[in-house]
């Protein structure tokens, strides 16, 4: 163990955060591109999802969340969710110590740096949108146009376990088509829970239009933040990963696997200081 002179301990955990499951597609980036380090994931799964809900109510959840994860001893926090990056982010960086990372500029510098015609898109839920947060980051690049489309079903599909079919096609088709209309050839994924829509978002956006996700980006950014901050951990025992939920453990488990993984092994509750431990 190695304690830095900011008091950041270098084989502590990094804290990711999300308000259910779809942020698991960013741990899931987050252990393929650092596989010496470990994860602690809190998803807030009794009070999901945030995207319908208003900014105030997100801030507060989040950051209620996110002291529970600074709590337990973090070198750094990821907030895996991009409502909660659009209500919170300035908050979090005055509000703690260790470095705050997040998917939302990852994504739109990923996004600036694809295009070709100037013309993004970028695929989000209800709260996002209202948010202004992807314009707010698209703001120094004023020569790109941006068109926004909420997609709130997605969420929601993907949740029942939906990621191919009819219906799903349907739905696509039904976000979609607007944004080929308008003529654009990079769309960020928005969400961490669109990764597990690739498939058919390629197939109903076109193989010219380029795809960036938020939860791939988001990842490449944590470990450009380890990296500057001198905070990685050594390649010594195997990294010990650990989820927790404020919802059901099981519930957790059962969804949270066709996010993760079998990585995903013992879930913890945390409901106002009350634990329990679920296989």
């Amino acid at each position: 163990m190695v304690r830095l002179a900011c008091g950041i301990v270098t084989d502590a955990p990094i804290g990711i955060f999300d308000s259910g499951f779809g942020g698991l597609t960013v741990a899931r980036a987050v252990m393929d591109q650092l596989p010496h380090e470990a994860v602690v994931y809190l998803g807030d799964t009794a009070r999901q999802p945030y995207g319908p809900k208003p900014i105030g109510e997100v801030r507060e959840y989040a950051l209620e969340c996110l002291d529970h994860l600074v709590a337990q001893g973090v070198k750094a926090l990821v907030i895996a969710c991009n409502s909660a990056s659009a209500a919170m982010l300035r908050d979090a960086r005055e509000r703690y110590d260790v470095p705050v990372v997040e998917v939302i500029l990852p994504a739109t510098r990923r996004a600036v740096a694809a295009t070709r015609s100037g013309h993004i898109g970028v695929i989000c839920t209800k709260a996002t949108a209202q948010s202004l947060a992807y314009d707010d980051a698209f703001a120094a690049a004023p020569h790109l146009t941006v068109t926004t489309q909420v997609c709130p079903r997605f969420v929601d599909l993907v949740e029942q376990g939906v990621t191919s079919g009819p219906e799903l096609q349907a739905v696509a088709h039904e976000y979609l088509d607007p944004l080929t209309e308008a003529g654009i050839d990079t769309l960020i994924l928005g969400c961490t829970h669109y990764p597990l829509l690739t498939g058919v978002i390629s197939y109903v956006m076109g193989d010219e239009v380029t795809l960036v996700s938020s939860a791939e980006e988001c990842a490449k950014d944590v470990y450009r933040t380890l990296v500057q901050h001198g905070i990685e951990r050594g390649a010594s025992d195997p990294p010990v990963h650990r989820f927790l939920t404020t919802g059901q453990p099981e519930e957790f488990a059962t969804h949270g696997r066709r996010f993760l993984g079998p990585e995903l092994e013992a879930v913890t509750q945390y409901a106002g200081g009350a634990w329990v431990i679920s296989a």
